[in-house]
């Protein structure tokens, strides 16, 4: 399955302990999409959010986190796994 590097920007900042709850909702909603989010950072003085995600397009991914928690990534980007 493709995988995606999301980058989402937060003016103002963002605190991890909001960016854990948005990624619970993501695990809770992704099933029905074969959506697979599996790790995401975040630097919360700059309000950056990366996400890695197993998606089966990015459209799919963006759907996951709009039925989520309504916030979207601001860039997707295809990656390849690198051995």
């Amino acid at each position: 399955m493709p995988v995606f590097m999301d980058v989402h920007n937060v003016e103002g900042g963002v605190s991890a302990s909001d960016v854990a709850a948005a990624h619970e909702a993501d695990l809770a909603t992704q099933g029905p999409h074969g959506v697979n989010y599996l790790k995401y950072w975040v630097d919360e003085e700059a309000g950056k959010i990366f996400c890695l995600v197993e998606a089966p397009d990015a459209e799919a991914a963006n759907t996951v986190h709009r039925q989520a928690h309504g916030l979207v990534a601001d860039e997707i980007y295809p990656i390849s796994a690198q051995g």
